[in-house]
C-alpha cells in the first residue's frame, strides 16, 4: 500500500470511529470511550504530573505495539509523552480507563516508530492508575 494511501485508510477509520456511539471528541482530533470509572473526586493529572498507568497500544489493523501489561506499571512525566496522551490524560480520573484513538498528528506524526508506520492512527486502552 502506497503512504499516501495508508495515511488516507487511518483518517478514514478515525473519521467512521467519530460517529460511533459512546466514542466522545476531546481538542486536536482525539477520540475517547470510556471503559471504565473511576473516582469522579479522584486526582486529575496536569502537565507536570508524574503518571502511574497500565496501557496497550495499538494500529488500526489491531496490532499491539507495544504493552505495559504482564509487568510493573510503568510512571511518566506526562509532559514527556506524545500530544494525545497530554490531551487525554488531563481530562482523566485515578481508576478511569479508556481506549483513546489518536490522529497522526497526535502521535508520532509522520515518522515511523518501531511497529508503527508514518501517519498511523493509534490506538490507546490507558487505565490511570496513580497521579503524583
Amino acid at each position: 500500500m502506497a503512504k499516501q494511501e495508508y495515511i488516507e485508510k487511518n483518517r478514514q477509520w478515525l473519521a467512521e470511529k467519530a460517529n460511533e456511539p459512546g466514542v466522545n471528541a476531546l481538542d486536536k482530533g482525539v477520540l475517547y470511550k470510556v471503559i471504565r470509572k473511576g473516582d469522579p473526586k479522584g486526582a486529575v493529572p496536569n502537565r507536570g504530573s508524574v503518571v502511574t498507568v497500565h496501557y496497550v497500544g495499538k494500529t488500526i489493523n489491531g496490532k499491539t505495539f507495544d504493552s505495559s501489561r504482564g509487568g510493573v506499571a510503568p510512571a511518566f512525566r506526562l509532559r514527556e509523552l506524545i500530544p494525545g496522551w497530554i490531551i487525554a490524560m488531563q481530562q482523566m480520573h485515578v481508576g478511569d480507563k479508556w481506549e483513546i484513538y489518536l490522529p497522526a498528528e497526535q502521535g508520532y506524526g509522520r515518522f515511523s516508530q518501531p511497529g508503527i508506520p508514518g501517519g498511523s492512527t493509534l490506538i490507546f486502552e490507558i487505565e490511570l492508575l496513580g497521579v503524583s
